[in-house]
């Protein structure tokens, strides 16, 4: 069931959602507007993937460098996947019952 507040703040959501998208969803009778919505569509099916769109050398070679040295400076190195999310070991303590404190 919904809050009373998101039921209060749905239309708002709605109103804004739509007032973006009626323009996108409408047929376009201006040939500027069709060419530029032509070209976003374009622009978006090449970036799919995650990668840039239409790098160029020097950009790559920027991009792979700067990766390298995010890679270096948190702890990354040869052989390590900084895209993997960290393990964590944690030591159970010994305790020593007898005096009721932690032994290290």
């Amino acid at each position: 069931m919904l809050s009373p507040r998101a039921v209060s703040g749905l239309p708002k959501v709605v109103k804004r959602n739509i007032g973006i998208m009626a323009p996108v969803m409408q047929k376009v009778s201006d040939p500027i507007q069709q060419l530029f919505l032509d070209k976003i569509r374009e622009y978006k099916s090449k970036s799919s993937g995650g990668k840039m769109v239409d790098p160029t050398p020097g950009t790559q070679r920027e991009m792979k460098s700067e990766l390298e040295r995010l890679a270096t400076q948190y702890g990354g190195g040869p052989g390590v996947d900084m895209t993997k999310f960290p393990t964590f070991k944690f030591d159970e303590p010994h305790v020593d019952i007898e005096s009721g404190s932690k032994a290290k």
